[in-house]
């Protein structure tokens, strides 16, 4: 997994947008394989223009979630990406609190993506607060 800083550094580097496309594609290939039995109308993120599927687990004795993210488009893999690096090894409390429409402000990603890709971007962070509010303590 890429760190938070590692991107936000890069996409500092970078002069133009398609050099940045470019790294979020890159980084998108980093992602641990999903599995195609994880691939289910269950785990399917609603809202999304590409299938994005998103499987959580939570452990009781480190109060952190765990998140599987996957999509059949090389351009939201890379977003999921990013999403997991703000997120890793989160509490569920800290998912919570952590503003990711910050970040999202930071890197000015919305300012260059499609609305549909923005809103389906928008959808997985709402699912996974979901799945950190059902176990903040």
């Amino acid at each position: 997994m890429v760190d938070l800083e590692e991107i936000k550094t890069s996409f500092e580097f970078f002069d133009d947008w398609e050099e940045k496309y470019r790294f979020i594609l890159d980084i998108g290939k980093s992602l641990p394989p999903f599995p195609d039995s994880q691939k289910t109308e269950e785990n399917i993120v609603r809202g999304c223009q590409s299938q994005v599927w998103l499987v959580s687990s939570y452990d009781p004795k480190t109060n952190r979630l765990q998140l599987e993210i996957d999509s059949d488009a090389h351009i939201v893999k890379g977003l999921i990406a990013i999403v997991q690096s703000a997120y890793a090894n989160a509490s569920p409390g800290e998912i919570l609190e952590f503003d990711i429409e910050g970040l999202f402000d930071e890197l000015r990603l919305f300012s260059h993506l499609s609305a549909t890709r923005g809103n389906g971007l928008r959808a997985m962070v709402q699912r996974i607060r979901a799945e950190a509010r059902m176990y903040r303590q």
